[in-house]
């Protein structure tokens, strides 16, 4: 199965001090900073697209 953009998003918001919270609805996990920003992130992250629309509101450079 192929894994997407899933581990790189997450260890990237692992890097930026983003911590899960809680699984979300379905496949879905949601994720806050220390400032109380929370991201709401797919297990099944296959688009490159909304990978890179998760780092660019979590304030990350990095893009795919």
């Amino acid at each position: 199965m192929v894994d997407g953009y899933y581990k790189a998003v997450v260890s990237e918001l692992r890097q930026l001090g983003y911590n899960k919270l809680v699984n979300a609805k379905g496949s879905h996990e949601k994720w806050i900073n220390l400032s109380g920003r929370t991201l709401i992130v797919p297990r099944n992250l296959k688009s490159r697209h909304t990978a890179n629309a998760i780092l660019r509101d979590a304030g990350s450079s990095l893009k795919f």
